[in-house]
């Protein structure tokens, strides 16, 4: 194939992957109420809002954290903390809404003003469940690594563990695993010292 074609044909691709990424969010927006959606790999995910239990441990942290990240009291502070965030990656091609987000607020000065964050966290947490824990595995904790983001944490309501993860090179460490009656002391937030199980009790 001649230079000139190799280019016009590669425009053509990147148009129409363009095309096909503006209908997944079209269709992503026009999700009914108590609906979340997510773009990974170039197909639209979807998943109802979660159980009682999930509900409660991402309140919970959120609660552990915000006081010393956010607002430092008995803590650093110097972080935002948001719940459920979309965060686009790759120029919108990869959409992702953790259950938590955080980041520096020397990266992050002020919260932007569009419904979305291009920004990328230096921290994540997926609340596990039956229906998403393998795309939280498998699917979304490879793109968070590719995209740049520091450090994970996968919290499983039904083994009440919590798992911190630091990205290394291109791929996640994991840095330890607590059980529900250990006290976490986990990177970032080693300020934050609480019982796992005290996410659910």
């Amino acid at each position: 194939m001649e230079p000139n074609a190799r280019v016009a044909a590669a425009g053509k691709r990147s148009m129409a992957q363009a095309a096909h990424y503006k209908t997944l969010y079209e269709a992503l927006e026009a999700l009914p109420e108590g609906l979340t959606g997510e773009i990974l790999h170039g197909q639209l995910h979807t998943q109802p809002r979660p159980a009682p239990r999930h509900a409660l441990a991402t309140s919970s942290l959120c609660a552990e954290l915000i006081g010393p990240y956010s607002r430092g009291r008995g803590g650093p502070g110097g972080w935002w903390i948001i719940v459920e965030p979309e965060l686009h990656f790759v120029r919108h091609t990869e959409v992702l809404v953790p259950d938590l987000a955080g980041w520096r607020r020397e990266r992050l000065p002020t919260i932007p003003p569009d419904p979305h964050f291009e920004v990328v966290p230096d921290w994540i947490c997926e609340i596990l469940s039956p229906s998403t824990r393998s795309k939280d595995r498998e699917i979304k904790m490879p793109l968070y690594a590719r995209a740049g983001v520091a450090h994970a944490w996968l919290v499983d309501p039904e083994a009440e563990t919590l798992e911190a993860y630091e990205r290394r090179g291109a791929q996640w460490a994991q840095l330890a695993v607590y059980g529900a009656t250990d006290t976490l002391a986990a990177a970032p937030f080693e300020a934050a010292a609480f019982r796992v199980a005290d996410l659910w009790r």
